[in-house]
Order: C-alpha cells, then sequence, then structure tokens
C-alpha cells in the first residue's frame, strides 16, 4: 500500500485509508503528516529533558501545537507545508539537542526520532514509510498509541486557539510531550498505554476548560441568540473553521468597507459571543455543516476564508476566491499569514469581496443558540423544576461532528423520533442534522440547546457536573442523560477521552466505532466504560429510554 490512514470516521472500508485519503489527502501528504509527527515525537523527548534542566524555550510549544494541529482531517493538503515544516522540526530538534549536550546531557541513544538526519526529500518518503501507523506490529498496542496520538491532536487544537487568545499552561505542553515520546516506547505494556490514555482524558479536560475561559474571558458568555440564515444585498466574506481570534480581525477591518462578513460550519456559534453583537455587518450564517461546502462555496460568490480544520479540496469554481490561514494549507490557494506585528493584514480579501456579487440565498430564517454552560446554568432553576415536574424526562448528548456518509441521517431521525418530553444537547457540527428542525421547546425551554463549537464541548460536561449536585447525586451515570455522540476526527477523539476520564458511561459512539480500536482495546472500553455503536432509531430509542 502506497499510505495508510485510519485517523478520520470515514476511512476507506471502515478500515484504513491506503491508496488516497477519503478527506482528499494524496500518498505523499499522508506519508509526510505521518514523519511530521515521528519528528515531533523526537522534539517531545527532547524537550522533556530540556525541562527537567529547565532550558526549554517557549517557542517549542507553539511549534508543536502548530504541526500536530496541521496533521488532523481536513486541515492541510500542501506537501510543500509538510516538506518546511519536517526541516524545520529537525532543525529545532537539533537546536534543543545542542542545548542539552552544553548541559551535560547526551539524548542521541534514546530514540531513532532523536538522531535521524535525512540528507533528501527521497530520504523523507523512504522514511516516512518506515515511521508510520503499521510500523507498530502489535495490533493493540498500535491501537493505544494511536488513541493517544489522536487524542494528543485533538488536544492540540484547543490547545492553539487558547494559545492565539494569550492562554496557555506550561502543564498541558509538558504531558503532550510525554505522552507523545510514550508512543515510541516499546517498555510500555498495553496496561501502561490503557492507563495513559486516560491521563490523556484529564489534561483533555484541562486544555478544554482552559479554551472555554479564554474564549469567554475575551468575548463574553454565549448569550441565547437568533441567527439570520438568509442573506443581504451587500457582496460579503465567508468565514469557516473555527477560530475567533481570526473572525475578530476580519470584522475589525471590514467594518465601513460595504463588505458583510457571514459564518459558515463551526463558525455559527460565534454569533453568540456578545463582544461580535456590535458589528453591524457581522451578517449572519450561511449554509451548514464543513462538507456540503462543495456547494456552499459555489453559491456564496464572494470569497471564503478557511481558518482551520474542515477545509475539503476545493472545486475549481470557487478555488480562486478561496483563502486560507494559520496551519490551513492547500496547494494553489492564497495564504494569508501573521503579520510583523502579530496581526494578519485581511486587506486582499476584503478588496476581492467588493469585485463579488451578493451570496445567493439558499435559504431563509433564524436558528437558535447560545446555550453554554454559563447561559445554562443561568436557567438552572427552570430546568429542575421541569426534571421535577417530569416535564423534562431525559436529556441527550448528540455533541460532535458531522459527516458525509448517508448512514448519518440517522441522527435526523433519531431527533424527530424523541419523545417530546426529551431535551438534546449539542455542541460541535454534528447539530446541523437537526438544528433547523422545528422541535418546539418545554416550558419555554427549546428541546435543542447548542452550546456552540465542538470546541465548545466542556459546556456540555459543566452541565452535566452541575445538575448532578443540584440533585445532588453522587454519580453522573444516575443523571438522567444519555450520550449518542456522533464523531468524525481527533477532536472527538479527545472530547470522548476527556468524558471517560470524569467518570461518564454507556457512551454510545456513530455511525461508526473507529477503526483504530483493535478488537481487544474495543472490549476494554466496552467492558469499562459501556461505550456502544448504534443500531436502528426504534430500538436505540427504547434502550435509551429503558422501555
Amino acid at each position: 500500500m502506497s499510505m495508510f490512514c485510519y485517523q478520520c470516521q470515514e476511512t476507506a472500508r471502515g478500515t484504513g485509508c491506503t491508496l488516497r485519503g477519503v478527506c482528499g489527502k494524496t500518498e505523499d501528504v499522508a506519508n509526510l503528516q505521518d514523519l511530521l509527527i515521528y519528528a515531533l515525537k523526537g522534539i517531545a523527548i527532547c524537550n522533556a529533558k530540556a525541562r527537567e534542566k529547565g532550558i526549554a524555550e517557549e517557542k517549542t510549544n507553539k511549534f508543536l501545537i502548530d504541526g500536530l494541529f496541521a496533521t488532523i482531517t481536513n486541515v492541510n493538503f500542501d506537501k510543500n507545508y509538510f516538506i518546511k515544516k519536517i526541516k524545520e522540526a529537525l532543525s529545532l530538534r537539533d537546536e534543543i539537542k545542542a542545548k542539552l549536550a552544553k548541559a551535560g546531557v547526551n539524548v542521541e541513544n534514546l530514540h531513532d526520532s532523536v538522531s535521524w538526519n535525512p540528507s533528501s526529500e527521497k530520504e523523507f518518503f523512504a522514511k516516512a514509510g518506515q515511521v508510520g501507523v503499521l510500523s507498530t506490529e502489535d495490533e493493540d498496542i498500535r491501537s493505544l498509541r494511536q488513541l493517544i496520538t489522536y487524542g494528543v491532536k485533538g488536544m492540540a487544537a484547543y490547545g492553539y486557539h487558547a494559545y492565539v487568545l494569550g492562554y496557555k499552561d506550561e502543564k498541558i505542553f509538558e504531558f503532550m510531550e510525554k505522552a507523545l515520546a510514550a508512543t515510541v516506547d516499546d517498555s510500555l505494556t498495553a496496561d501502561d498505554l490503557v492507563a495513559l490514555a486516560m491521563e490523556t482524558g484529564k489534561y483533555g479536560v484541562d486544555v478544554m476548560a482552559l479554551l472555554d475561559k479564554a474564549n469567554t474571558s475575551t468575548y463574553g458568555n454565549p448569550e441565547i441568540t437568533k441567527v439570520d440564515i438568509g442573506v443581504r444585498n451587500n457582496p460579503g466574506i465567508l468565514i469557516s473553521g473555527h477560530d475567533l481570534k481570526d473572525l475578530e480581525e476580519l470584522l475589525e477591518q471590514t467594518q465601513g468597507t460595504g463588505v458583510d462578513v457571514y459564518t459558515h460550519g463551526e463558525m455559527l456559534p460565534a454569533h453568540y459571543y456578545p463582544a461580535f453583537k456590535k458589528y453591524p455587518h457581522f451578517a449572519g450564517n450561511y449554509g451548514n455543516a464543513w462538507w456540503q461546502q462543495d456547494k456552499e462555496f459555489e453559491s456564496f460568490n464572494g470569497p471564503i476564508l478557511m481558518t482551520t480544520n474542515c477545509l475539503i479540496p476545493p472545486k475549481d469554481s470557487y478555488k480562486d476566491r478561496l483563502y486560507t490561514t494559520g496551519v490551513v494549507g492547500f496547494e494553489g490557494v492564497k495564504h494569508i499569514p501573521v503579520g510583523p506585528d502579530g496581526k494578519k493584514d485581511f486587506s486582499e480579501i476584503i478588496e476581492h469581496a467588493k469585485r463579488c456579487q451578493p451570496p445567493v440565498e439558499i435559504e431563509k430564517g433564524e436558528i437558535v443558540g447560545g446555550f453554554a454552560h454559563n447561559q445554562v446554568l443561568s436557567l438552572a432553576d427552570k430546568v429542575v423544576d421541569a426534571v421535577k415536574s417530569g416535564a423534562i424526562k431525559r436529556f441527550f448528548v448528540m455533541a460532535g461532528c458531522d459527516g458525509r456518509m448517508k448512514s448519518r441521517q440517522y441522527y435526523t431521525d433519531f431527533a424527530k423520533a424523541l419523545p417530546k418530553d426529551t431535551v438534546i444537547l449539542t455542541a460541535g457540527c454534528a447539530k446541523y442534522r437537526y438544528n433547523k428542525l422545528n422541535l418546539g421547546d418545554i416550558n419555554g425551554i427549546p428541546r435543542v440547546l447548542d452550546a456552540g463549537q465542538c470546541n465548545d464541548s466542556y459546556s456540555l460536561a459543566v452541565i452535566a457536573l452541575k445538575l448532578k449536585e443540584v440533585f445532588g447525586l453522587d454519580d453522573v451515570n444516575k443523571l438522567p442523560i444519555s450520550y449518542n455522540i456522533a464523531w468524525y476526527e481527533q477532536k472527538a477523539v479527545i472530547v470522548l477521552l476527556a468524558l471517560l476520564y470524569l467518570g461518564v458511561k454507556n457512551i454510545h459512539l456513530g455511525p461508526t466505532l473507529p477503526a483504530f480500536l483493535s478488537p481487544n482495546v474495543a472490549k476494554v472500553l466496552v467492558e469499562k466504560f459501556g461505550i456502544g455503536g448504534i443500531s436502528n432509531v426504534d430500538d436505540d430509542i427504547k434502550m435509551f429510554m429503558g422501555v
């Protein structure tokens, strides 16, 4: 096989992509991503020693989270980006090694990722074939190593967003280095790696709490908000991905230009933050989840700014209107870098927008969101009364990701079929499967409570833990809450590990269980945590409702 990747839910045949990624990445890019991860593990090993000596530098933290984030599904498809990043990784690693040598520390014999030095790009690709997923022969060890690696990738994504807002925690970076180094330590047993996976969940909670603090401290606590899904008559810029800092800078620079700004996909929850409501040209949300962008970017007419993951290979009909920034990249697409002043200059995309026609309207109406933990807890008395009176029988956490597979229609049908005395708690783009349905309310409480992006999944954990306290329970699993979560990529992996760390059991994942879980590892998760899959709507609702 020319490549092997099974890190996302849509991996080929449910086993692994071997010729080209379902996501669209080529074998070259897939192998270079493997090689970058390998290089980052070498940096992690060296920098852990540097921390012990007190000579670790801040730039290493940023390099690690940037590199990890770039390898998440649907982030970066540019071969040249990864070649450049690997060279930078080797240079940084050797810089750390030189400092360690001066401090009397010899790291050369710790692991091959610390010592290998390719002399050509040909050697890059030769090495990539040796260090990918399948280089670990034992199926269970491989499975656990990948579970940890994907969890750390998810941590890096959340840490990245907090970092750009000025929030960081050295303990999180220290753990990420420990976890990466552990995935190349042949002395660790399966039991050791299971324990490390649970510890990854612990730091997953920490990094999500850090990001929540970063977002709410910077932009205020999300509020219940009605978001327009129609269009206006001005030309517009469509911003997709997850990065609120990029949105803030874009809104500042588009003031008074006659250009409106629309959100797409996971940027929808930006409308819930008070700080963004002061911009009259922040028009609304256009379209749906990430996988429909090929049609929606086409009809939008104006330029599109892709800030983080969720990019798919662009069609020629709009490729010249697509811009990337941050760790996102695609060959032949204009990239907007950070300037010397630490800010991004969006003047080119703004001028581009002025030359474009207004967006084509694809729908009308409003959707309601903003039910992050602060807002829901302000309604706690109302929620508790509804539960005690029997008006609300059960909450369903239906957070997570959307995707292309037709089997994901299950989540729309599931939401429609839920009893009218149930409430859906959601975060992430999975909500697009049901957030435009008219599911009504219970005593004024909407039956779909959207906490925000997948980045805001922490809110759902906080809500559950607070309800546990309010009801005086000793176990979060005694709450009338069921978990029916759709997953897609590596940020969903860290959310899952975080929930397991918090003691949540009987989580159901769909539409399929991860291909990277070996039968034995899956068995451990089933036996210890009650992890399950999905079957059909009617049977699953009966199971969840205890009928």
